[in-house]
């Protein structure tokens, strides 16, 4: 393992992005979690072009959020490699935004939603530099676009579910990236937050942004994405019969699996 998997975050953040280059390309890859030796994913395989809407779709501990973590550089790699706009992960970590599920946010934390949202311009600003005009602009148009502005000065945890999620998603879009990664950004929201998400998403892929998100619903897939990929135990299978699969942007591996005893 190279100091740069171990540190995705340090170095050579900034390199620009291989011409031609696919949003997200991940060639037979593992991950097993720290402390364990159980592989969480094993062999997946998958190329997303840029500017797609993906579906990641399993049942829970399919390896979902474990696949999205990997890519952000949040969990190292068994084996395999990913590649983000043709570079390692950490070379442009500023171009992938990772939204969590709203369980892994301490929301007790005493920071409000402005300066919740303003953390997501850190990776442009790094360590010393404060926030500056554009940062201030870019912050305030991302509260505007999801309802947030009378909520700015508001705690986070004094917040709705729906609110929490609008706002998680308000700092992955300050952040500008290229490719978004969305842990479960439907999971527990009312469906004015829903509409919201996916009325953005469909604004993202309008200016040529790649989303994955993951997800264990089958409902509305055909609509909000244009293809999905399923996992199950870690691996890539082929979609459920008669469910949504769109575009193919993963390889399955040669195992077939048994009736999927999830329906979402």
């Amino acid at each position: 393992m190279t100091d740069d998997s171990a540190f995705p975050y340090g170095g050579r953040r900034h390199a620009a992005a291989l011409q031609g280059a696919p949003a997200l390309d991940v060639r037979d890859l593992s991950v097993a979690h720290p402390g364990s030796d159980a592989l969480a994913l094993e062999g997946v395989t998958l190329t997303i072009p840029v500017g797609a809407r993906v579906a990641v779709v399993g049942p829970n501990g399919a390896g979902k959020s474990t696949l999205l973590k990997a890519v952000a550089g949040l969990l190292p790699v068994r084996q395999g490699a990913i590649r983000i706009h043709g570079l390692p992960v950490g070379a442009c970590h500023h171009r992938v935004a990772y939204l969590p599920q709203r369980n892994e946010i301490d929301w007790r934390f005493p920071i409000d939603v402005l300066h919740m949202v303003m953390t997501g311009r850190y990776v442009h600003l790094g360590w010393l530099r404060r926030p500056g005009p554009r940062d201030r602009e870019i912050v305030t148009e991302v509260l505007e676009r999801l309802g947030l502005t009378t909520l700015a000065d508001r705690q986070i945890g004094q917040l709705s579910g729906g609110q929490q999620q609008r706002v998680l998603l308000a700092r992955a879009l300050a952040q500008d990236a290229d490719l978004l990664l969305l842990d479960e950004p439907n999971s527990g929201v009312d469906a004015r937050t829903r509409a919201i998400l996916a009325k953005v998403v469909d604004e993202l892929r309008l200016q040529g942004k790649t989303v994955v998100a993951a997800t264990h619903e089958l409902d509305r897939l055909a609509e909000e994405f244009d293809g999905a990929i399923y996992l199950d135990e870690g691996h890539v299978v082929p979609p459920p019969l008669g469910v949504f699969a769109g575009i193919p942007f993963a390889t399955p591996a040669e195992r077939v699996p048994e009736e999927p005893a999830w329906t979402g």
